[in-house]
């Protein structure tokens, strides 16, 4: 069948649109062909830093012949209704229709058929509407048709269109469209430097083959093959190693068509430099790899760059080039490091803070130095809960955010926390004090490592809390894709350090504890949140003069934003849980239960719940619970009251309910304990005993008796099912 080759040669395509533009690419020329009934076997996107490439094959050779019906009016209907309908099905008169019988009276009906068209003849309609709507972030116009409004626009001038559809075995034709100042056609250029005169091309194979010989590799993940090869071959024959990563692996390969890997070396003395900063002043200034030891992990003074050309003298002028930047790099690098080192030195974390009180966190939530004061506080009731020195988490907590102010976080923000490490460390900090500065940032995603010492617990905890908190209250919420303020990177990180250290706390009483730091009660009961005001150089709360500014934000029901910022978290939890492969209804059959605010327990209780669910009596008592539910709900809506209390023995008329009234003490008195002890799996197996006595019951007992005292009773029974099992979970929540 024919395949169609399609090439967009332009000016450099800047590597972070690349991958997306590879897709859309696909994605629209595809569709458009689909919904013109050309459904193609296959296609595949490549892109370069000068190209985007399409193939798409098994596409028919035209379009399928359509036979559609169209109802017109009923018979014997006004004139001026059947000529609207002889005009809009192309009919010259009723004769060409044919008339449908129907019990509401007999229709109109014209048989339209409609021959299919070559498919290059599609394409060719389809492939211009493409290029003038493709979806680039930031468009340009160029040369002298830029002064039209309708002239094309696209990331960068585009030179060229490769366009040709045939079947494998002949010759292709050029697909044939116009766009004004674009050479269409089946010719295209090699590498820039090496091989930039023009060539022709058929179809895909022969195209990615001349490409080749050209000094062009078409493929992204085979760039980033090659360039990671060659970099391991390089540090290898110094018996170094490389440094991965593979975000720079995805932006050096998307910045080269022809990648050629080189080894560059700098001054050794730039080695008293932390490796994270001197990576991050190689890897963002200049896109290169860093090299370590393997037997010490410490870096050597030796990057990998990434070339786009075969250089004549064997890229020795490149690395010398890129020798000198780097150079000149490391050597502010390490003026700013040693520069923070003399700042910090013999200074007390309030020294350092000082600062912070002109810096404006958020115009709603105040300064810098009320959110470090805060957090500070929260920090320190956190502690004992998390088993931490208060003394050391209340100077961590005053440390952590003190690096925002040096010279290198200025310079590479990435590196804030670990800065800060490294200053207190060498101003004498203690070594748990000193880490909090780096671990209260994590976990930052789902492979970043979560904190276990105490004092780094305890104030990554208060940090995020105050965060989820405090936008919260100000009603800064994520909406749909949109979370500014990272709110669910928040909770995340504090259901990961919750579970991976097995800490048992109740996040209500930790919220109210933040919303008291962040807005304690007035003698009228009342909660503000004190904001800072825009229109002075400081907020006049730090003024000499005393005088306060209008609360901005008032917390209406705290107990409302503690049960709404619950919700969120319990969302949360299901995305981590179903990530790990379990359902979300069970976190759902948790929470519902009154108090379930403990993380770790909710997760326990849900592992424990589904293991049991998985067995035959877990399947058959949810099956057993859930109708007791289903007869409790119709007769309680029935009756419009509640069949709660203990059902009378005496008004027992059957074994089976007898049974089941014992089964049900005993579950409960052995569920409770259980789950007292935090011994769920225990308290599943409980729990299974009851699934006979269900069974029996609802196999020899008529719940609905004639009787209503007996009725009353037995529906009595029917909740008690529910509340026994309800010492786990809300078994009604649960899917089957």
């Amino acid at each position: 069948m024919p395949e169609l080759l399609l090439e967009l040669f332009s000016e450099e395509i800047p590597a972070r649109m690349q991958a997306k533009a590879g897709d859309d690419l696909k994605k629209m020329v595809t569709d458009k062909l689909v919904a013109e009934g050309l459904v193609y076997e296959g296609a595949k996107a490549f892109v370069t830093p000068r190209r985007l490439a399409l193939t798409v094959h098994g596409i028919p050779a035209r379009q399928p012949d359509l036979k559609q019906e169209r109802k017109g009016p009923k018979v014997g209907a006004p004139d001026a209704a059947v000529q609207g309908f002889l005009k809009a099905a192309g009919l010259k008169s009723l004769d060409e229709a044919k008339i449908q019988k129907d019990p509401k009276g007999d229709f109109y009906i014209a048989l339209l058929e409609k021959t299919g068209r070559p498919s290059i003849d599609v394409i060719a309609e389809i492939l211009p509407v493409v290029v003038r709507t493709f979806p680039w972030p930031k468009q340009m116009r160029w040369g002298e048709l830029s002064a039209k409004h309708s002239s094309l626009t696209w990331v960068r001038p585009l030179h060229s269109i490769v366009a040709t559809f045939g079947i494998e075995t002949e010759e292709p034709e050029i697909v044939k469209f116009d766009l004004p100042g674009v050479d269409i056609g089946d010719t295209t250029r090699g590498h820039r430097f090496m091989a930039p005169a023009p060539f022709g091309v058929r179809r895909f194979d022969d195209y990615v083959s001349k490409l080749e010989k050209s000094k062009v590799v078409l493929d992204p993940q085979r760039r980033k093959d090659i360039i990671l090869a060659d970099a391991k071959t390089l540090t290898s024959a110094q018996n170094y190693e490389l440094v991965e990563d593979q975000v720079l692996l995805d932006e050096v390969a998307g910045l080269v068509e022809w990648p050629v890997a080189l080894m560059g070396e700098f001054d050794r003395e730039f080695l008293s430099i932390p490796d994270e900063v001197i990576r991050a002043t190689i890897r963002n200034n200049q896109k290169c790899f860093v090299v370590r030891d393997p037997k010490s992990g410490k870096l050597v003074n030796k990057f990998i760059l990434t070339a786009n050309i075969e250089a004549s003298d064997g890229g020795k002028a490149i690395v010398a080039g890129n020798e000198r930047v780097i150079r000149a790099r490391l050597s502010d690098a390490k003026f700013f490091y040693e520069s923070d080192l003399k700042n910090w030195k013999g200074k007390s974390a309030d020294d350092l803070l000082k600062k912070f009180d002109q810096i404006v966190f958020h115009e709603k939530l105040g300064t810098q130095a009320e959110r470090i004061a805060r957090i500070t506080r929260l920090a320190v009731e956190l502690a004992p809960l998390v088993k931490a020195d208060p003394k050391k988490v209340e100077a961590a907590a005053k440390l952590a955010k003190a690096d925002l102010l040096t010279e290198v976080v200025g310079e590479f923000p990435e590196l804030q926390g670990l800065m800060g490490k490294y200053y207190a460390l060498a101003n004498g900090a203690d070594a748990s004090v000193a880490a909090a500065s780096e671990d209260h940032y994590k976990p930052q995603g789902p492979a970043d490592r979560v904190p276990s010492d105490p004092v780094g617990i305890a104030v990554a905890l208060a940090d995020k809390l105050y965060s989820v908190v405090g936008f919260f209250a100000i009603n800064e919420k994520p909406t749909g894709s949109k979370d500014p303020f990272a709110l669910r990177r928040s909770a995340l990180g504090i259901i990961r350090l919750l579970i991976e250290n097995s800490l048992n706390l109740r996040i209500l009483p930790a919220l109210n504890s933040v919303i008291d730091v962040l807005a304690p009660a007035d003698e009228k009961g009342h909660r503000w949140i004190w904001g800072y005001d825009p229109n002075s150089k400081l907020s006049q709360r730090h003024q000499s003069k005393g005088v306060v500014e209008s609360p901005q934000t008032k917390i209406a029901n705290a107990v409302e934003l503690q049960s709404e910022i619950l919700s969120f978290f319990a969302e949360r939890l299901k995305v981590q849980l179903r990530d790990q492969g379990a359902r979300h209804d069970l976190v759902d059959a948790v929470f519902a239960l009154e108090g379930q605010d403990d993380l770790l327990m909710v997760v326990r209780r849900v592992e424990a719940l589904g293991k049991f669910l998985d067995t035959d009596d877990g399947k058959n008592l949810l099956a057993g619970t859930k109708r007791a539910s289903n007869i409790l709900s119709i007769e309680e809506k029935k009756d419009k009251r509640q069949f709660s209390g203990a059902p009378d023995e005496k008004l027992f008329k059957l074994d089976e309910e007898k049974k089941l009234a014992a089964a049900i003490a005993q579950v409960k008195t052995e569920t409770g304990a259980a789950v007292a002890k935090e011994d769920f799996a225990t308290a599943m197996s409980a729990m299974a005993k009851l699934r006979p006595a269900v069974d029996a019951f609802f196999d020899k007992v008529k719940v609905n008796d004639d009787d209503k005292a007996v009725r009353e009773n037995r529906l009595k029974l029917l909740n008690e099912i529910r509340e026994a099992t309800r010492a786990v979970a809300d078994f009604s929540k649960i899917q089957d």
